[in-house]
């Protein structure tokens, strides 16, 4: 049984099927509908820190309660001795009046009974508030991931939104005089002027797309990054005429579509690259400008027209004649004479590997298969993919060329066979690895210090302060989420029954929301998996029992890793949001919307993605990982994200906090081996 994914809260009309659901969104609806989640989150927080007062409150009258039974259950008994002496002395005197004695015993009896009750009654609303407070939990980070995944959709929208804007078809009139000079026919001169005339046209034409991009704040700065270009669809002339004093004028309407590097909106946008990597239909909406139906040098008029034109490449056009300029259409009935050349040259880049990232001269210009127009000359060209070495050449772009790259995996480290010998403290951070009886490689994390929590300032509140840790000692770390394969051995082994499995089942993402479903456990998380998937939908305490059975076939000790632990060992030395950068990226790690086969669709399989540079895999996303709690703690932190999470919330330093017999199908574990 396959469930699905994670899909958001969202009205009808911003669903979409591209892979961002963002074909028909609008990005005035998604901002919308991100205030509204915010608000609701917001307040979801307002709710839980005033439950999580209550509670402490509640806390704290149990501890006057249980320090008042200890004071009554002395007086009970003090009373019980003094009403047995009472009981003596009446033996000996008859008339003795034992009445305070007595009533003094049934006060303290019936005091101590009271408190008893009071103490259960105080225990069952501190067990109801945690309930409550669990939901809330649970609900504020359903919240945070339909707030997040919200903002990855307007990141989408917004790019669409710009390219349909770059690209939108206009008519421009406009009016250009010239002198003729001395050495000219008028026919030349007839000729340059109307050149000039449509060279006026195009910078105009490019003025009134950036003066009315809906971003042209932050876009306007950049314009000369832009690749921005312009297609003449058709021109003619309105009207002309010579003068007496040897002037040319001219009257042209022309009819022009605009054009842009795609690769580069996500720059102009302050946006990461992958936002680029694919486009759906253009965007259609209210934000396009309105235009007037007389055209002049100020105004244009927009269409849906997609007919084909040619290509003028644009950055800051003066009113100076530029000479690679080309004109689909004559401009009167009899053609114009042809131009000189473009100096731009095609140039289409191939590669062996899929989601990789070209660059040319620097600047990114997305994945292969690539086809772009640049200037004649030399040109540095990269292909880079993680895990494989990147291609480089320089080349002279001369006339149209095709490159086929061939990057070539870069071999894993060569793994190491380590004998049940004391370890010796590990001072380089690359790591050795032990195969023990469990399948599961062990990584040795060295010694050292790392700066824990928000570095970035993209975090949530519970990562912050950033605090400064000390890891004395090297420790040993699974490699890897512990699989289907390895949890299995250990119920074969001991019968184990897991707590989905007795009640409840598991829960799973539906309409953005989490849903239990009592036929969900390790074995049926809701998606197909195989043995070397990630274990899912089990508990804390499912997690600890297969950590004390490992303990017990190997002879040494596993535990779940402390937050310090883990944190410390998914940076690996790094301060960036994730192991290669602050970028998410494409197909670098299964997480909701990061690109993968595997993302909102289910967990993958373990290892599927390049490891850190100490040598943990999937230490973004894929599953959640639980952690060990602190004694006293009632609630236990996950990290690292999941498969059908926003990638901002798998963050090296990101922290989700659930109660300790939560399970769902997107939270898993690895252990850690003490020395």
């Amino acid at each position: 049984m396959r469930i699905a994914p994670l899909s958001l809260l969202i009205s009808v009309s911003l669903l979409a099927t591209s892979a961002f659901a963002q074909d028909t969104a609008t990005v005035t609806g998604i901002e919308s509908e991100i205030s509204k989640k915010q608000a609701e989150y917001d307040n979801s927080t307002l709710i839980l820190e005033k439950h999580l007062k209550e509670e402490s409150q509640l806390q704290k009258q149990l501890e006057l309660l249980r320090a008042r039974s200890t004071e009554l259950d002395k007086e009970k008994n003090q009373a019980l001795d003094a009403m047995n002496e009472m009981y003596r002395r009446l033996i000996d005197d008859p008339t003795l009046d034992i009445s305070n004695a007595q009533s003094r015993y049934q006060k303290a009896v019936v005091d101590h009974k009271q408190n008893k009750d009071d103490i259960s009654m105080q225990l069952a609303a501190i067990a109801s508030h945690r309930k409550d407070i669990e939901q809330i939990r649970v609900s504020k980070h359903t919240q945070l991931n339909t707030l997040e995944s919200l903002k990855e959709q307007l990141a989408t929208a917004r790019v669409e939104r710009l390219r349909n804007e770059f690209t939108r078809e206009g008519t421009l009139e406009v009016n250009h005089t010239i002198n003729c000079k001395r050495t000219e026919t008028l026919a030349a001169c007839e000729q340059r002027g109307q050149q000039m005339g449509l060279q006026k046209a195009t910078k105009r034409f490019v003025d009134q797309i950036f003066a009315n991009l809906t971003e042209e704040r932050l876009v306007e700065p950049k314009r000369n990054l832009a690749g921005a270009q312009v297609k003449i669809l058709s021109s003619h002339v309105v009207n002309s005429a010579f003068s007496g004093q040897g002037n040319y004028n001219v009257n042209l309407s022309v009819t022009m579509r605009g054009d842009v590097n795609s690769s580069r909106l996500c720059s102009l946008l302050n946006l990461d690259n992958r936002f680029c990597a694919d486009y759906g239909t253009p965007l259609a909406g209210n934000f396009q400008p309105s235009y007037g139906t007389t055209y002049s040098d100020s105004q244009l008029t927009f269409s849906d027209s997609q007919d084909n034109g040619q290509v003028v490449s644009v950055s800051r056009m003066s009113e100076q004649p530029v000479s690679d300029y080309s004109v689909k259409k004559p401009i009167k009935v009899e053609p114009l004479p042809d131009l000189k050349k473009s100096k731009m040259v095609e140039l289409t880049l191939r590669s062996n590997v899929y989601d990789d990232e070209v660059f040319i001269d620097g600047v990114s210009y997305g994945a292969t298969r690539l086809t772009t127009s640049l200037p004649k000359g030399f040109h540095d060209i990269e292909i880079r993919k993680r895990g494989y070495k990147s291609y480089k050449a320089r080349i002279d772009l001369r006339k149209a060329q095709t490159i086929n790259a061939n990057l070539v995996k870069v071999p894993e480290p060569v793994v190491a066979e380590v004998t049940a010998a004391p370890e010796q403290p590990v001072t380089t951070p690359v790591a050795s690895i032990v195969n023990k009886t469990s399948s599961a490689s062990i990584v040795v994390i060295p010694a050292g210090k790392f700066k824990m929590g928000d570095i970035n300032g993209n975090g949530l509140a519970n990562e912050r302060p950033v605090v400064e840790k000390t890891i004395a000692n090297s420790f040993a770390m699974q490699s890897k989420e512990v699989s289907v394969g390895e949890y299995e051995q250990f119920v074969a082994n001991t019968g184990y029954k897991t707590e989905a499995e007795k009640d409840r089942g598991c829960a799973y993402y539906l309409n953005g929301e989490p849903v239990w479903e009592a036929t969900l456990n390790w074995r049926n998380p809701g998606f197909d998996q195989e043995s070397d998937f990630p274990a899912v939908c089990l508990t804390y305490n499912d997690a600890k029992a297969y950590a004390d059975w490992l303990s017990g076939q190997t002879g040494q000790l596993f535990r779940l890793p402390n937050e310090v632990e883990w944190e410390y060992a998914a940076r690996a030395g790094k301060e960036t949001e994730y192991p290669w950068g602050n970028e998410i990226g494409k197909n670098l790690a299964n997480c909701g919307w990061c690109g993968s086969e595997w993302s909102n669709k289910s967990a993958a399989p373990t290892g599927s993605f390049s490891p850190n540079a100490f040598g943990l895999y999937d230490t973004v996303g894929n599953v959640w990982e639980w952690t060990n709690k602190k004694s006293g703690q009632s609630d236990v932190a996950v990290r690292g994200g999941a498969w059908n999470f926003a990638p901002s919330l798998a963050r090296v330093s990101t922290r989700l906090i659930l109660a300790p017999d939560f399970r769902a199908n997107y939270i898993g574990f690895r252990l850690v081996r003490e020395r």
